[in-house]
């Protein structure tokens, strides 16, 4: 039977590995492009995409804003090999509607 001293220790310790999850989750998003947001000088910053592909990801999220970072490869030029490449550059955020 659990003890009301190793039931606290273990309420501690979730709460703590709560906390980091909660502080350190945005920290990590914050290295990384957002593709609703980023400006095209960001985007060129990304591995492979020029000023041509920028501004294709750009026009293509001013018609239809970014759900989910798959969504990338449907902007033309982007395949499956330059997606992979920059998968772990990028994140998406909700836009408002």
């Amino acid at each position: 039977m659990i003890k009301k001293r190793q039931l606290k220790r273990l309420a501690i310790l979730f709460l703590l590995i709560f906390s980091f999850a909660v502080i350190v989750q945005p920290v990590i998003a914050a290295d990384k492009t957002n593709l609703n947001t980023a400006t095209k000088a960001e985007l060129v910053k990304l591995t492979g995409v020029g000023e041509v592909l920028a501004q294709r990801i750009i026009d293509y999220r001013d018609q239809h804003p970014f759900n989910t970072v798959d969504e990338l490869m449907k902007v033309k030029g982007i395949g499956k090999v330059t997606f992979d490449k920059i998968r772990d550059q990028i994140t998406v955020t909700p836009t408002s509607s």
